[in-house]
């Protein structure tokens, strides 16, 4: 056994916990099943469920038993954590896909077999289908005081935009699933984000209640940006997620490789699962060298990875060398292309006769207008597919378009644009 609380501390990643002290005895003694929950809102688990996925690893690394619980039953609720208004509920038949789906991620990151510390995926749903509401409410129900749950922050700040049953019921599902686990496997610590202490805490006193037993919950901090922006998040608001099909690799591989350098020392400790000596080697060497970004350059690959596999990874540092003139623009395979086009400002086009370079460059916004777009091209600093654009009215021809459909252009160094024909 590793001191893992050691660990997590040096990362940042304890927020709270019930007794700290007694925590770290237990985990030394001993294997410890744990468990987290991740219930199946959309199709896939996104960015800040990594954090939680990763502490399970970190902790099955160290030698105890995670659980991975997706919420078939608590999906179909909807958690009134940090929400304003209501969830829309989803049909059972949607939200059982989803927890196919969010199962299957949760498994790749952790190791299955017979080993001690080997993981088990469970759904809640398991042993909620088929509980009736007298028995839920007769041995459920009557270990929650209403005064403590309506003293709950979440509960007090949703009674003045409106609160259903149905999400003030949401904790005692949660808190029922820790009891579960906790008879089924034994399991002694739940773990979460920060925003979820309120729900790990109930789970806690129920076990102490109905089985007269001592259980642990463990928070992480919630991860916010140095510049104020949400974690996770594209600048306009969207979600990245582990689906590949919802956030491409290369997408995925920016967003770390983009990382502000205020936030990259966070950022490896946080995720990466190098050592602690590794980490602050990184950090000194983008001090020393920030332009080079090596930190970010280490996470990116790191992360990507993890997530989608080295082959996937290859793809994405190529593309990315590719698209500021450091490799073959015609290597990359379409779909590759496509994505990393999709992360830079571009134009389409209807089927027909090409315009002109300078045309695209303004259309594309890499340039004001098309008369700032001659004197880039003028000054030399215009390319179109990595050669450098001579003439100010030069005109691409359909042997340049790469996979038939698509145009790379650059400005300078860095301002990197793409245009791509439609297709009939």
């Amino acid at each position: 056994m590793t001191d893992i609380l050691d660990d997590l501390a040096w990362r940042e990643l304890i927020a709270q916990s019930t007794d700290l002290d007694e925590l770290r005895a237990l985990l030394a003694a001993g294997p410890v099943t744990l468990y987290c929950g991740f219930d199946p809102t959309a199709p896939s688990l996104h960015l800040g469920n990594l954090i939680q996925i990763l502490l399970l690893r970190r902790f099955q690394q160290a030698g105890h038993r995670p659980i991975g619980l997706v919420g078939g039953a608590t999906g179909l609720i909807g958690d009134p954590s940090g929400k304003s208004a209501e969830r829309v509920l989803n049909s059972e038949e949607t939200v059982a896909g989803w927890v196919r789906r969010i199962h299957g991620q949760i498994s790749r990151f952790l190791d299955f077999g017979d080993a001690p510390e080997s993981a088990t995926m469970v759904s809640n749903l398991d042993w909620t289908g088929g509980l009736s509401v007298i028995e839920f409410l007769r041995d459920i129900g009557k270990h929650f005081p209403v005064n403590r749950m309506l003293a709950r922050e979440t509960v007090k700040t949703r009674l003045e935009t409106g609160l259903s049953y149905t999400e003030f019921s949401y904790v005692l599902l949660q808190s029922m699933d820790y009891l579960e686990l906790h008879r089924r496997y034994g399991c002694l610590l739940q773990t979460g984000g920060s925003d979820q202490w309120g729900n790990l805490t109930a789970g806690v006193d129920l076990i102490r209640r109905v089985e007269g037993a001592s259980a642990h919950a463990l928070t992480t901090p919630l991860l916010t940006k140095a510049d104020g922006s949400k974690f996770g998040k594209t600048a306009g608001g969207e979600t990245y997620w582990l689906d590949p099909e919802l956030t491409s690799p290369y997408a995925f591989y920016q967003f770390w490789f983009n990382a502000d350098d205020r936030d990259v020392e966070k950022f490896l400790k946080v995720f990466s699962f190098r050592s602690r000596e590794e980490i602050e080697d990184l950090v000194k060497q983008g001090g020393d060298r920030p332009a080079a970004r090596i930190p970010q350059r280490a996470l990116a690959e790191e992360m990507t990875t993890l997530v989608h596999g080295a082959d996937e990874t290859d793809r994405a540092v190529a593309a990315s060398r590719a698209l500021f003139g450091q490799g073959a623009l015609e290597e990359l395979d379409e779909r590759t292309l496509r994505s990393a086009l999709a992360e830079v400002p571009r134009v389409e086009i209807p089927t027909g006769e090409l315009p002109p370079v300078a045309d695209l460059l303004a259309s594309s916004g890499l340039c004001k207008s098309k008369s700032e777009a001659r004197r880039a091209i003028a000054q030399g600093g215009a390319y179109l597919n990595n050669t450098k654009v001579a003439a100010e009215d030069a005109v691409p021809s359909a042997d340049d378009l790469l996979h038939g459909r698509f145009l790379v252009l650059r400005r300078g160094k860095r301002n990197v644009g793409g245009v791509e024909v439609k297709r009939d």
